[in-house]
């Protein structure tokens, strides 16, 4: 298999394993994790004949399922070891697959939350016996809304058991899960938060129209074996992998959108070298091994910085060396930042080779979030008339930016605002006086008042110059209140 000396979390994790502890380890990405649950947990089936289901893998994504089985298969060769890898996405016979596997007993169960919940509500999963349970990616798992999941799941195993949880970062969150479900755990704690030592990380600062020759550039200038893109956005993987190809390479892509055959499809084949570069969504950025990876490309800046770890985590994997470069725009440059305080160290900012013409200037401090970042906005993160959008809330953005453009109202307007730009309710109508100027709150105005409202009411509703005046200042939509 390769494997001449442990990694220090194999190091750490496989004794404590080996004496039935619980263990909470962090560790950061691409140190051997997997592996350091995996073997000790396949000598201890292998010895002990169980006729049950006694290990239960939890994971975020389908791709990180099906490696892990495949890495069992590989690891437990010469062992009596069984496994299946539960995810959704796929096709009725292999929901068929994963029922009997769940109901004759598998040894290891490697399993999504969603999925495995759709098996659980059949009532046919027997997991009664269970003895080992493993979060792996734990943080994603969280990220990607699997709580709740995960606790029912966990409510359904028997109380005595082995349970490890393996993160690559470790938020509160995580401490908090680790405090349900684990008992006195034994902590492991390495290199949190920051990409292998032996990966080249550039960071190049360029507008959106410069990014797509900037890549093109790159691939040809520098020695290329394969190359994964990262993008944020599903809607721009395939609009890149046409690009890459009209330049002559051979690229594929790979997003959520795709079915689970296409999704694989497209992995193998890039592992096979069949493609030099594939373009994928986050989706690839958590687990996911390939060797000898040699250039990963942010070609927009992550939303998280642990995201950013994750990504350039997928070169320079079991202390090889790989590049990682990085694409930030004027929109994104705040974000930089956030990266650098997590891994402690600045990233070098390479200036555009040369006929490229000048990027935009370092300026960490701007925050236009015109790419759909957390405040929102419109794309290109100002206004018409260069007034920059203050958040992406329709309630908010609905009623102040549209008085401020038309500045103040004028004295003795017929409708008045409140604090929520909502005009007043017609059911208490202001009077006004003989020349047209609003009367104090409360002011009776004469002797008979309601005769006076009624007036009020009908010269209100009369009068065609109240017509523009409403419309000037719609009221706020019903769903605001």
């Amino acid at each position: 298999m390769g494997y001449n000396t442990p990694t220090p979390v194999q190091q750490q994790a496989i004794p404590l394993i080996l004496e039935q502890k619980d263990i909470i380890a962090c560790a950061q990405t691409g140190t051997g994790k997997t592996a350091a649950y995996l073997l000790p947990l396949i000598d201890r089936i292998s010895h002990a004949n169980y006729d049950f289901t006694s290990t239960l893998i939890l994971v975020p994504t389908r791709e990180l399922a099906k490696q892990i089985d495949e890495q069992v298969e590989g690891l437990g060769y010469f062992a009596p070891v069984s496994s299946i890898a539960i995810y959704g996405g796929s096709k009725g016979d292999e929901w068929e697959q994963q029922k009997r596997a769940l109901t004759s007993g598998a040894d290891i169960i490697i399993a999504t939350p969603g999925r495995l919940m759709s098996h659980m509500a059949l009532g046919y999963v027997k997991l009664d016996q269970l003895q080992y349970l493993v979060l792996d990616e734990a943080d994603k798992m969280l990220d990607m809304g699997f709580m709740d999941d995960i606790l029912k799941i966990v409510r359904a195993l028997p109380a005595k058991r082995q349970t490890l949880l393996f993160s690559a970062t470790m938020p509160k969150k995580i401490r908090d899960l680790a405090q349900q479900i684990l008992q006195q755990p034994a902590e492991i704690n390495l290199a949190i938060s920051k990409p292998a030592e032996g990966i080249d990380q550039r960071l190049y600062l360029t507008y959106d129209n410069q990014k797509l020759p900037l890549l093109e550039h790159l691939i040809r200038e520098l020695e290329v074996q394969n190359m994964i893109i990262f993008t944020s956005r599903k809607s721009n993987v395939n609009q890149i992998v046409r690009s890459l190809r009209k330049m002559g390479f051979e690229a594929e892509g790979i997003m959520s959108d795709l079915t689970q055959e296409e999704r694989e499809k497209a992995l193998q084949g890039f592992k096979n070298r069949k493609y030099q570069i594939l373009v994928a969504t986050d989706i690839l950025s958590r687990g996911i091994d390939i060797d000898s990876l040699s250039h990963v490309v942010n070609f927009d800046m992550p939303q998280d910085a642990e995201d950013y770890v994750h990504r350039v985590g997928r070169t320079a994997r079991a202390a090889s060396t790989g590049m990682a470069i990085t694409f930030v725009n004027e929109n994104d440059m705040y974000r930089v930042h956030k990266v650098e305080r997590l891994i402690e160290r600045e990233l070098p900012k390479l200036p555009l080779p040369e006929g490229f013409g000048a990027g935009p200037v370092f300026d960490p401090t701007r925050r236009d979030f015109g790419r759909g970042g957390k405040g929102g906005g419109r794309s290109g993160g100002a206004r018409p008339g260069g007034r920059p959008e203050s958040n992406g809330r329709k309630g908010e953005r609905g009623g102040r930016d549209r008085n401020r453009r038309r500045g103040p109202k004028p004295e003795g307007t017929a409708q008045h605002v409140d604090g929520n730009n909502r005009p007043i309710k017609a059911a208490n109508p202001q009077p006004r006086g003989e020349q047209g100027t609003p009367k104090a709150e409360g002011q009776e105005g004469g002797a008979t008042p309601s005769r006076n409202r009624n007036r009020n009411r009908n010269r209100n509703r009369k009068k065609p110059g109240n017509t523009s005046q409403q419309n000037s200042n719609p009221p706020v939509p019903q769903d605001n209140q």
